[in-house]
């Protein structure tokens, strides 16, 4: 059961392609064996990234279609999408991308594309936002933080994956309903982020969990304030949730699946419904997913569709309610 705060998100940048190999022939949807391009909107090595690429090698196999990965970073994932919105919808172009491109940020900015331009394939999970202090900070809880933003205005320096993401929204939120002021250091790709993060260069920030971040905070690097969902994340057990901590209004998560550009023939759309779902109910798949905390989801295309119109109404009230503006 998904509540209107579990499916928000974040990211920017650009990769090389990655060519991931068809090996099996299967019964196709699509009229020729042309390579299917499928765009992250995020820099490499993001949750979506790591995810993503494993279950798409899969998937090539399955169809018996090439696929390149191609990274397109940039305004929160709305580069790589409106490139895609304007692809044409023949089956050859794809975004796996968090779902705020067209639920949230079109409700905070001008975009080159509308959300319509593009249709719902299929989910493939959602991951917690992790709100965590680096060295840089010297207090224990995520009361500390409030305290000495509220004591100190502008003395915590908050970093998020790009203005509009959802760590941006989880920011205004805290500091609407606390009065607590932070300094917002929005970064255009999670790489960057990580590695500022390692040296302390900023004291709080908020992102989807996934190896380098584990990593850092096992090292003691960063440590784990708070984790948003509907229940804590099943790898962090001993940490609480925004929402227990009396900020359910910034216990937002994100996201992830596939979109097409409009026009899309429907069989194209059943076939990649069919198939990555089956994929990302493989062990496999749910075991890279789970170990980062991620849960799978698994919904038709309607489904999927109807779940993104409730999202970007939802977003449009929180946003208006919170007065956020960029």
């Amino acid at each position: 059961m998904f509540d209107r705060r579990r499916f928000l998100a974040s990211s920017a940048a650009v990769a090389l392609p990655t060519m991931i190999p068809a090996i099996a022939r299967a019964e196709k949807a699509w009229p020729a064996a042309r390579t299917i391009r499928v765009v992250i909107p995020y820099v490499a090595g993001g949750v979506s990234d790591s995810v993503g690429r494993r279950l798409l090698e899969q998937v090539g196999k399955d169809l018996g279609q090439s696929i390149i990965v191609d990274n397109k970073g940039g305004a929160g994932g709305t580069v790589g999408t409106g490139e895609v919105a304007r692809a044409k919808g023949d089956g050859y172009t794809l975004a796996l991308t968090a779902i705020s491109p067209v639920t949230l940020m079109p409700h905070l900015m001008k975009l080159s594309y509308q959300p319509d331009d593009l249709v719902a394939v299929v989910p493939m999970m959602y991951s917690p936002i992790y709100l965590m202090a680096t060295t840089a900070f010297q207090g224990k809880t995520l009361e500390d933080v409030i305290a000495q933003a509220k004591a100190k205005p502008g003395s915590i320096r908050w970093a998020t994956s790009g203005i509009g993401s959802v760590g941006h929204i989880m920011l205004e939120q805290i500091q609407a309903k606390t009065g607590a002021e932070f300094i917002h250091v929005p970064y255009k790709g999670i790489a960057q982020t990580v590695t500022d993060a390692a040296s302390a260069q900023f004291e709080i920030m908020t992102g989807n969990p996934f190896g380098t971040i584990n990593s850092l905070i096992e090292q003691g690097k960063l440590r784990l304030l708070a984790t948003t969902g509907p229940k804590r994340a099943p790898n962090q057990p001993n940490v609480a949730t925004l929402a227990e901590k009396g900020f359910a209004e910034a216990n937002l998560t994100s996201m992830f699946g596939f979109l097409a550009p409009k026009g899309t023939p429907a069989a194209v759309i059943a076939k990649l419904n069919a198939v990555i779902s089956k994929e990302v109910a493989t062990p496999a798949i749910q075991e890279a997913m789970h170990h980062t905390d991620n849960i799978p989801m698994h919904l038709s295309a309607a489904e999927f569709e109807a779940l993104l119109q409730k999202e970007s109404k939802n977003n449009a009230s929180i946003i208006k309610k919170a007065n956020i503006s960029l």
